[in-house]
């Protein structure tokens, strides 16, 4: 069975090189890198706005580039939503009239009147359709864009680092949005951003992009807990992407437990449902790795595992490892000394102590 995105270009741009080969199955794939790293240069060139000197690029099973047999396939042709930083919305006309522009590109057997209220409940927009663009904040705005392209009915879906413009508060108002999105239509996504707490969040396929090169893909958790991503220039510093359930709370304390593979986990965050899911990351250098369980301690949260792997000494004197915690992989950052100083090495039976306090519960 092809893979949904197979992405394989040579571009030169002045003297910048695109040099960059994929391919991924996931419903939301991130591209991650540091900025002028290529990654909007790549989803321009999937979006039809650059022809690649070299290479091909298939969505879905449909050819969009070959440069070998003479393809390529117009922008205005490849059924391809592009929503960008800013929203770009016309200022002269109602939210409902730039959402229904999206129609324009639809075809029309394919316009049956239920895609509107469908995108209105899915991003919560409704009550916005009479308003003009300059009385939105940048969290409407960026949703009526999303909409706007969803209802071109698109085949892809390119999202250029679409919360790079809003503040902390409007970014935590429209991600839950993007994983219903992610969840709930069956439309894939290409999603760029330099920031690892959202692909954390969101992505389900991860391709670290570096130099115009693609360095690592496959699955966020799996790339993420790489002990080799961390060196490269720009990179996430290695972490744990844990997925878990609420199972109850600690009213008291202000905590919630989780349940996930590796073990319950305690955590400083309110306001999740009994019952829901989510990711937790847990960065490299915020655990701590024992022989033995630990009593008087203040860290709440101790897991049981063996070491899978050891990394290379980083000039600083670290070492990361990987600690396979039933069949979870908790990434621990320690000094060279203190890796000594346990005698640890593969196989060796540790536990990995983490503070409430430290796990990134968005």
């Amino acid at each position: 069975m092809s893979p949904l995105l197979d992405i394989a270009v040579e571009h030169k741009l002045g003297s910048f090189t695109l040099d960059a080969s994929f391919t991924s199955d996931g419903r939301l794939t991130a591209l991650f890198g540091r900025s002028g790293s290529g990654k909007t240069s790549l989803v321009n060139v999937i979006g039809g706005l650059i022809r690649p000197q070299v290479g091909h690029v298939i969505v879905d099973g449909q050819v969009l580039v070959d440069t070998r047999r003479g393809i390529f396939v117009p922008k205005h042709r490849r059924r391809i939503g592009y929503v960008f930083q800013e929203a770009r919305l016309f200022p002269h006309l109602t939210v409902r009239q730039n959402l229904l522009f999206g129609r324009w590109f639809t075809p029309k057997a394919e316009t049956d009147g239920k895609d509107l209220p469908a995108v209105l409940d899915l991003l919560g927009i409704g009550h916005l359709l009479d308003r003009r663009p300059t009385g939105l904040s940048g969290g409407e705005k960026q949703r009526v864009a999303i909409g706007r392209a969803l209802l071109a009915r698109p085949r892809l879906l390119l999202m250029d680092e679409p919360l790079a413009s809003l503040d902390e508060a409007r970014k935590a108002e429209i991600l839950p949005y993007i994983e219903r999105l992610r969840d709930e239509m069956a439309i894939p996504i290409v999603y760029v951003s330099h920031s690892a707490a959202e692909v954390a969040r969101l992505a389900t396929t991860l391709a670290i992009v570096d130099q115009g090169a693609i360095k690592a893909c496959g699955p966020t958790a799996e790339v993420m807990s790489r002990l080799d991503m961390a060196r490269l220039p720009g990179a996430p510093e290695a972490s744990s992407l844990l997925e878990a359930k609420v199972i109850g709370f600690d009213a008291e304390y202000g905590l919630t437990r989780l349940e996930t593979r590796a073990g319950t986990l305690q955590v400083a965050r309110a306001g999740l449902a009994l019952g829901s899911t989510l990711r937790v990351r847990i960065l490299a250098s915020d655990v701590m790795v024992s022989l033995s369980p630990l009593d008087g301690i203040s860290a709440l949260n101790v897991l049981a595992g063996t070491v899978a792997e050891i990394g290379e000494r980083s000039e600083a004197g670290a070492v990361d490892l990987r600690i396979d915690c039933n069949g979870e992989m908790i990434v621990a950052r320690l000094t060279a000394k203190s890796v000594a100083a346990l005698a640890l090495k593969s196989g060796s039976p540790v536990y990995a102590v983490i503070k409430s306090v430290s796990i990134d519960a968005p």
